[in-house]
């Protein structure tokens, strides 16, 4: 007999799939799961084998209705961008964006196969190539103003001093005013002259613990005095290629934001965790090979968390979530990230805010294309 046509050929092939696949019954009972389902769903196929499609969906999911679609019409169907909510996912309220490929099994009549394509990974990424397009777009903004107006401004600025010493008393003010809001004018142009700096950085394989421990010393010393921080790392972690002073900047941007999120939190907590995530490779502008991202940073806290119409821009230059923010803070995190061969995207929900790094090992060496210009 040939192997091939064997029923445990057929299932080694399903395990060996990296997405969850599920095979239902007529009656929606789960007769089968691969090892990627079981992994994200949190449950044995054992324990899920004794349950429903129905109970192991979150109420109202369309999923189900495609289930009965497609037995109903013998032929397979997809649904695009669903939102999978599951009591299995651990934390209230977690949901996963998948498509969901469902097709029957002629051999097997009544039976319906789930193929799930989680597209977070996918989302985090195709965000964070916009993200950099539009830091490309602030450096050549950066350099229009530092040319066409930080020269004016220092003339406003000298005018204004001269009319500090020969105004009356009443009109004082006015001129003060004149002069502090042109400096933080040429202050704002100057933190986005940092968008225009394509000079190439200096790097070496990095210990990304070691800058962590760097950045939490920093702010448990300033701004995140009082806030509990917790750590779990992955200690096989490999080292990262990368420039230190601008990673430890990276992250202390992200714990400052933290810390002013939260103000208000009662507990209020940090936590850092590093992980090795084999499997996840990208295509950069420059370079002919796909880099791997298997280095995984995550800097998550409790807080209120971010509204969800700005989480698809939040690396946008002049987006912010604050009444006094410039809105370049995370735009220099995407643009250094991305000098660095990376991507980065957060998820928030009320009570937990992550932002997720992901990074190349020390030897996936990453040129990006200004640099590769440099070298030749």
């Amino acid at each position: 007999m040939n192997d091939k046509t064997t029923p445990a050929f057929s299932t080694a092939v399903l395990q060996a799939l990296p997405q969850p696949v599920i095979v239902c019954e007529d009656d929606h009972t789960i007769a089968f799961v691969n090892y990627a389902a079981e992994a994200f769903f949190g449950a044995s196929l054992s324990v899920l084998s004794r349950q429903r499609l129905d109970d192991l969906i979150a109420f109202g999911s369309p999923i189900i209705g495609l289930v009965q679609s497609v037995t109903a019409r013998r032929a397979p169907m997809t649904e695009y961008r669903v939102r999978v909510g599951s009591s299995r996912f651990g934390d209230v309220g977690d949901e996963r964006v998948v498509d969901i490929f469902a097709s029957p099994i002629s051999e097997l009549d009544g039976r319906v196969a789930l193929l799930f394509q989680e597209r977070t990974m996918a989302d985090k990424i195709d965000r964070q190539l916009v993200s950099r397009g539009a830091a490309r777009s602030v450096s050549g903004l950066a350099s229009m103003l530092a040319h066409e107006i930080k020269n004016p401004l220092s003339g406003i600025r000298g005018a204004a001093q001269l009319l500090e010493q020969s105004v009356t008393s009443e009109e004082l003010p006015l001129a003060r005013l004149i002069r502090e809001e042109t400096d933080r004018i040429v202050g704002l142009i100057d933190r986005v002259e940092v968008f225009g700096d394509d000079r190439p950085m200096e790097r070496e394989p990095i210990n990304i613990h070691v800058v962590l421990d760097r950045v939490k010393l920093l702010a448990k010393n300033g701004v995140a005095r009082g806030i509990s921080f917790s750590e779990e790392y992955d200690p096989s972690l490999p080292p990262v290629y990368g420039n230190r002073d601008q990673l430890v900047q990276v992250f202390l941007n992200l714990v400052k934001n933290a810390a002013e999120a939260l103000d208000r939190t009662q507990k209020p907590e940090i936590r850092f965790s590093t992980a090795f995530r084999p499997g996840i490779r990208i295509s950069v502008q420059g370079i002919s090979q796909r880099i791997s991202l298997p280095l995984e940073i995550v800097i998550e806290d409790n807080g209120p968390g971010v509204l969800p119409e700005l989480l698809p821009i939040l690396f946008d230059p002049f987006v912010t979530t604050k009444a006094n923010g410039s809105g370049l803070g995370l735009a220099l995190v995407a643009k250094i990230i991305g000098d660095h061969g990376g991507v980065i995207d957060s998820d928030s929900r009320p009570g937990r805010t992550r932002f997720r790094i992901l990074l190349p090992v020390a030897s996936e060496t990453f040129v990006p294309e200004s640099e590769e210009v440099l070298a030749k």
